[in-house]
């Protein structure tokens, strides 16, 4: 089992990451309102965000990758299709950021939000191996991030 050090780490960089990003937005606003495509994007991610949580029953969710012990595999609302739609509506909300400003350190931002999130979406899904037997099967049928694709 991973130690909580490394699993803490992966927390920390997730947001870290991601206020870095909110920081480079905010310091590149370049009007009161994003544009259509970034504000769509937006939207997705909280709504995708807001699904999977309410897909979860409470006490369910983690934070750390790694699964609670009175956990069970959720295989309804978003995830019937993606394995981590958590992680997905934070790309989706990475991507948004970068096309709102599209710089190097908003792409570079968004590929290490992208390795972090793999790094600990590989990590969760070692463990709920262990923890759920049906978990194979699940993973064989779904994408890790995106439908039909990731």
């Amino acid at each position: 089992m991973a130690s909580r050090t490394f699993q803490s780490s992966l927390i920390t960089l997730q947001f870290g990451i991601l206020l870095l990003q909110a920081g480079s937005v905010a310091l590149q606003l370049r009007a009161a309102v994003p544009g259509g495509l970034v504000a769509a994007l937006w939207l997705a991610c909280i709504a995708l965000g807001l699904w999977a949580l309410s897909a979860n029953r409470p006490g369910n969710f983690n934070i750390r990758p790694e699964p609670k012990a009175a956990g069970h595999l959720v295989q309804t609302g978003p995830y019937r299709w993606i394995r981590h739609p958590m992680y997905t509506a934070l790309l989706l909300f990475s991507v948004g950021c970068v096309a709102f400003v599209p710089t190097l350190l908003a792409g570079s931002l968004s590929l290490a939000l992208l390795l972090v999130l793999w790094l600990k979406a590989s990590l969760e899904e070692r463990l709920l191996c262990q923890r759920h037997p049906a978990y194979r099967a699940y993973m064989a049928r779904t994408r890790r991030f995106l439908p039909f694709l990731v």
